[in-house]
């Protein structure tokens, strides 16, 4: 059970440097800038911290969150104190039901300008008044709704390390609202599925025929070749108009830390492997060549 009474002042000590850390974008001042991540930072500095919201700050700054997993209605984190090995951080947010999301979906899927904002991947700046409206809340309302805990000794909770994954998720957020949703229990695809009136993605198509594989060459001259030519089941083939439509779907990368955005870097690559692909399923690329 979360903890979040205020102990005795614990002492600051000097974290370990991390390698590789998780380094907030931020150098000063705020840390977000869109509403729902301002939402989320609000939620933590209501918790009259004192000191160790200052020094979270200062940890998500100087990159002392070694990583960060994000789930459904859960958050793991490792974060590097001052011991040698990271602390432990879990934060646990309150998911909705199944049905909650179905009768948020109906009152989304009312409203085109909502519809089309969240199919669009944008996060609509009124939101809240749908949520409001199901009798639901986007983000924690209060205390019980979030379960936080530390591996380190300070007896607070939440602690520093706490606070330093609490902001950095409020970048991330910034970032893509869509993991807000995520982490109340729904992906993105599924919400975006509930609006438009589909199917449970993961019901099986009834009726459909079920394709066999066709054994591979035992061979290993035959399974290596690339000369012969073989029927395929995919039908017409050919470069795709949009380089990296798949990694685009699949949105950004969570917790990127880079000058270059990894979209644009996926794009060059798919862009020069495409032609090489097209001619190995077509049967014309020449291993030898290695062109």
């Amino acid at each position: 059970m979360s903890r979040w009474r205020d102990y005795d002042y614990f002492p600051p000590s000097s974290p370990r440097a991390v390698k590789g850390g998780i380094k907030a974008h931020s150098k000063r001042g705020a840390f977000t800038k869109n509403w729902w991540a301002k939402r989320w930072i609000a939620v933590l500095e209501g918790f009259n911290m004192g000191a160790r919201l200052t020094r979270g700050r200062a940890y998500a700054r100087k990159g002392q969150v070694v990583s960060i997993n994000i789930g459904k209605g859960t958050v793991t984190a490792e974060v590097q104190g001052s011991r040698a090995k990271p602390y432990h951080v879990s934060i646990k947010v309150k998911t909705l039901s199944q049905a909650k999301w179905k009768k948020l979906a109906e009152i989304l899927s009312g409203r085109a300008s909502f519809a089309a904002k969240l199919l669009a991947g944008e996060m609509p700046t009124d939101i809240d008044n749908a949520f409001s409206e199901a009798g639901l809340s986007l983000f924690p309302e209060k205390k019980s709704d979030l379960t936080t805990d530390c591996s380190c000794p300070d007896r607070a909770n939440p602690c520093k390390h706490i606070a330093a994954v609490y902001y950095l998720l409020g970048e991330e957020f910034d970032r893509d609202p869509f993991l807000i949703f995520e982490l109340r229990g729904i992906e993105r695809e599924k919400l975006v599925e509930l609006i438009a009136g589909k199917n449970d993605a993961s019901a099986e198509i009834e009726g459909a025929d079920e394709i066999v594989p066709e054994p591979l060459p035992t061979d290993p001259e035959s399974f290596w070749s690339t000369r012969e030519k073989r029927e395929t089941p995919l039908g017409e083939v050919s470069i795709p108009q949009v380089d990296a439509a798949l990694p685009k779907r699949l949105g950004k990368f969570p917790f990127w830390r880079s000058d270059t955005d990894l979209t644009k870097i996926l794009e060059g690559i798919y862009r020069a492997a495409s032609p090489i692909g097209l001619r190995i399923v077509l049967g014309e690329y020449n291993h030898e060549e290695g062109k």
